[in-house]
């Protein structure tokens, strides 16, 4: 969604927002593959949506194959808790890692469903210096680090 910000005639700032995915359709149709970051909030985490912006599995299995969709769909969902990912079967999101400090049962109290998870949740580890100076690189101004790397 984007958001244009219109003065008024006393000089206020009013926001507007606009519908659309920004070409998100067009990357989640087509990529061969792509990642999702978003915040985890159960508002956000719904179980089913009116409206699909940008899709990813559908209903499962074929589903892309049945709509015409030529990527690979989504490889990852990276949130503010954690990493899910997508079974290669069912192509079902299942919570794969944690951040340190965050509870499964904090994860699953911010999903609007009966979220499922791997048989064997691991602590996502710590970005490498490496990591970080590529995180920085490309988060200059911290919008998507604000609240964590350093």
């Amino acid at each position: 969604m984007a958001i244009l910000i219109l003065p008024t005639l006393e000089e206020e700032k009013v926001q507007i927002r606009l519908p659309g995915s920004g070409g998100g359709s067009d990357i989640a149709s087509l990529a061969k593959r792509f990642v999702i970051i978003m915040n985890h909030e159960k508002r956000r985490f719904v179980e089913r949506v009116s409206y699909i912006t940008s899709p990813g599995f559908g209903d499962g299995r074929d589903w892309r194959e049945r709509n015409g969709l030529k990527g690979g769909g989504p490889c990852a969902v990276i949130t503010t808790k954690g990493i899910l990912r997508f079974d290669s079967e069912t192509k079902e999101m299942i919570l794969d890692s944690i951040y340190p400090g965050v509870t499964v049962e904090e994860v699953l109290e911010n999903t609007g469903w009966d979220l499922k998870w791997s048989k064997k949740i691991i602590k996502t580890k710590p970005p490498t210096r490496s990591e970080l100076r590529m995180i920085r690189k490309y988060d200059p101004n911290g919008f998507w680090t604000r609240n964590g790397i350093k």
